[in-house]
């Protein structure tokens, strides 16, 4: 059964998807093959994007209480922690990333060698809980702890799964050496003081347990030359960056993880670069579609990832910022720009002694 459709394949059928899998892989850790046909900015036809829902958890009304800003909803729990919203149109997105992530890493949910039976796993930042139900079915015989500041994960999970609302820059409530694997994907925008979450997974690990980031380094890479200088889509990574940094966020720490995880004391740490298109410029059909994902994620995620950023950090009005992402988001579609985005996957291992 195909891990993404869940469609029935035939050995040929199976295989031939499997082959462009590892092409698709292989290719966006080199050099991505571009599609000299696919210069249509007006349309992708034959690609559409999944409508992934998420169903919410109840959860006590305090909790729940969600606070809103410039017609978008945002978490009430120590409101103000994370500067994007968690409504509806952002759950989609979320799941949309998963789907995008799975296709890129060739159907892996991790990279770290963590062996057939893990018993505690931690997702930090776990969103939707689409990673963490995954893991659960994949892994009967493991306790997955999924951990957000947003209570809109199902409510219907694998019995092994378990969702907490609760911050990961604050203490932790289970005890040390804990985890045999603590897994972070997405969450470089919300993180204030990483080397103090680097540490406290350290402690948290029991030896010889295993650490694993995924994070995409947002800023806009060309390697042909298609990209003109003052691009609109580097324009507006750039203002982010600046107005989270407002906000104390450093928005710059993916290529930095590598290190950070070897100052907190893991060895045998390794790193995969991958590179994600954006928009349907390559040729191989899986990374096409990725880029189709990426590039939809990145223009839907326009508004609920400039408002906070922007009004909060760099005091722009909300009619400001709506006028600044008309020229982003039709800068978004030419597909004359081969444009990407670096993913880095990094993991390391807690000494076993």
């Amino acid at each position: 059964m195909d891990h993404l459709t869940g469609l029935e394949l035939d050995d040929e059928s199976r295989a031939a998807r499997e082959a462009n899998l590892d092409a698709a892989t292989e290719q966006a850790e080199d050099e991505i093959e571009i599609d000299s046909d696919n210069y249509d900015t007006s349309s992708d036809a034959g690609y559409e994007t999944d409508d992934a829902g998420s169903v919410s958890t109840s959860l006590s009304s305090s909790v729940r209480d969600y606070a809103f800003e410039n017609g978008r909803r945002y978490h009430r729990y120590r409101e103000g922690t994370y500067n994007f919203p968690n409504d509806d149109l952002e759950q989609e997105r979320e799941d949309m990333k998963h789907a995008m992530m799975v296709n890129l890493c060739g159907n892996r949910l991790h990279y770290a060698p963590i062996g057939n039976n893990p018993q505690n796993v931690l997702d930090m930042g776990t969103g939707t809980g689409i990673w963490a139900i995954e893991m659960g079915d994949l892994y009967p015989s493991a306790n997955i702890l999924g951990v957000d500041l947003s209570p809109i994960q199902p409510e219907w999970v694998p019995p092994n799964v378990v969702f907490m609302v609760d911050d990961i820059e604050s203490p932790w409530l289970k005890p040390q050496y804990y985890y045999e694997y603590i897994h972070g994907r997405h969450i470089v925008m919300a993180i204030k003081d990483w080397p103090l979450l680097m540490r406290r997974a350290y402690d948290h690990l029991k030896p010889g347990g295993w650490i694993e980031l995924q994070e995409i380094h947002h800023y806009p890479q060309c390697d042909d030359g298609s990209m003109p200088p003052h691009h609109e889509v580097a324009q507006f990574w750039g203002l982010i960056n600046e107005g989270l940094a407002a906000l104390g966020v450093n928005f710059n720490v993916t290529h930095l993880l590598e290190d950070m995880l070897r100052d907190a004391g893991f060895t045998n740490i390794k790193c995969k670069i991958l590179h994600v298109p954006i928009g349907t410029w390559p040729k191989n059909s899986i990374l096409k579609l990725v880029g189709l994902y990426w590039r939809t994620i990145l223009i839907d995620g326009l508004q609920p990832i400039a408002l906070g950023p922007l009004t909060r950090g760099l005091k722009w009005s909300k009619e400001e910022v709506e006028m600044w992402l008309i020229d982003v988001r039709k800068a978004y579609m030419d597909n004359r720009v081969h444009s990407h985005m670096p993913l880095y996957i990094v993991w390391g291992q807690r000494p076993i002694r």
